[in-house]
């Protein structure tokens, strides 16, 4: 939450030195609709992955989490009709293949049966990043990409405050150690600076 301040700054900075601030009152229903619903599923996906982190090994978590991309190329091919290479359909084969080996590897230990909560968040993270990016083209298209960006962004925001709030963490907030502080604000800075990037990109 505190990072998605940072984030949320730095995306309407960037709104306002490109100067499509003026673009507000021109965004359609649908692609509003579609911004927020890419907001949505980028804190359900963020929410997930913290979870299963919570839950699981990195090391098991995080291959499927990038999974999504596999996911987003197929979902890309069925609901947007962007072709599907021979090198995209290898490469993704790969990913899909060494991410059941990397889980695989990991399973063979000594994991009690309880433990395996933690695959169902990894997925749904996996599947939310997805949609993210998916709602997010279709969003982004009718709206300057910085202007996007910081729709979203405001949309996570109120999201993982709202999950602060119902989790009762907001007293712990004046508990964070100035160091912790900056490191939080910097990562917030560097995840707006990837968010910027990447829908433009988009």
């Amino acid at each position: 939450a505190i990072r998605t301040i940072m984030v949320l700054f730095f995306s309407w900075l960037m709104v306002f030195i490109v100067g499509s601030q003026d673009q507000i009152s021109s965004i359609g229903g649908r692609t509003l609709c579609f911004l927020i619903l890419s907001g949505l599923c980028t804190g359900a996906s963020w929410l997930c992955y913290f979870k299963a982190l919570q839950l699981g090994d990195v090391n098991k978590v995080v291959p499927i989490d990038k999974s999504s991309v596999v996911l987003t190329i197929l979902l890309a091919f069925l609901f947007l009709g962007e072709p599907i290479g021979l090198f995209q359909g290898v490469g993704a084969l790969l990913i899909g293949a060494g991410t059941f080996l990397m889980i695989e590897k990991k399973a063979a230990g000594n994991t009690p049966a309880q433990d395996k909560s933690w695959l169902l968040y990894a997925l749904g993270s996996a599947i939310f990043a997805s949609l993210t990016s998916i709602l997010g083209k279709v969003g982004i298209a009718g709206v300057e990409s910085n202007l996007g960006t910081a729709i979203r962004t405001a949309v996570v925001l109120v999201m993982a405050w709202g999950m602060v709030l119902v989790t009762g963490k907001m007293g712990a907030v004046k508990e964070v150690a100035g160091k912790e502080l900056v490191f939080i604000c910097i990562s917030g800075l560097a995840t707006g600076a990837s968010w910027l990037c990447y829908f433009k990109a988009l």
